[in-house]
C-alpha cells in the first residue's frame, strides 16, 4: 500500500514543471518513498523496539507526506480528486501503522 502511494505521486509530480518539481516535488517524493522504506527496514529489525522505532520513523514520513500533498493541493498543482483519493489512501495507510506499533509495542511488553 505505501509502494502504491509512492508510486501514484511519483507519477503525478513528473508532470509538474522544473521549479515546482524542485521545490515541492522533491520533498513530497522523498517523504512518500521514505514510508515504505522505513516499514521495510523496520520489517527486517531483530528486536520488537527496533521494529517499532522504525514504524515510528515511517508515521512520521507519512504525516511529512501529508502535509506535502496538502500544499501541492492548495496550489493546485495536483487536481483535488486525485490529491483527496491519495489522502484517503494514507489515512487508511496510518491506520495501519498505527495498528502495527500497537501490536509491537504489546509483543514488546510480553517479551519483558
Amino acid at each position: 500500500m505505501a509502494d502504491t502511494v509512492s508510486e501514484q505521486i511519483w507519477n503525478e509530480v513528473q508532470n509538474w514543471k522544473m521549479f515546482e518539481r524542485d521545490t515541492l516535488g522533491k520533498q513530497l517524493v522523498r517523504a512518500a518513498d521514505s514510508i515504505s522504506a522505513n516499514l521495510s527496514e523496520a520489517y527486517g529489525r531483530y528486536t520488537y523496539p527496533d521494529r517499532r522505532r522504525f514504524t515510528y520513523y515511517a508515521r512520521g514520513s507519512l504525516c511529512e507526506t501529508t502535509n506535502w500533498l496538502d500544499k501541492a493541493i492548495r496550489r493546485k498543482l495536483i487536481t483535488e480528486e486525485s490529491g483527496n483519493e491519495l489522502l484517503a489512501e494514507l489515512t487508511n495507510l496510518s491506520f495501519k501503522i498505527n495498528y502495527y506499533i500497537k501490536s509491537l509495542a504489546k509483543q514488546t511488553s510480553e517479551k519483558d
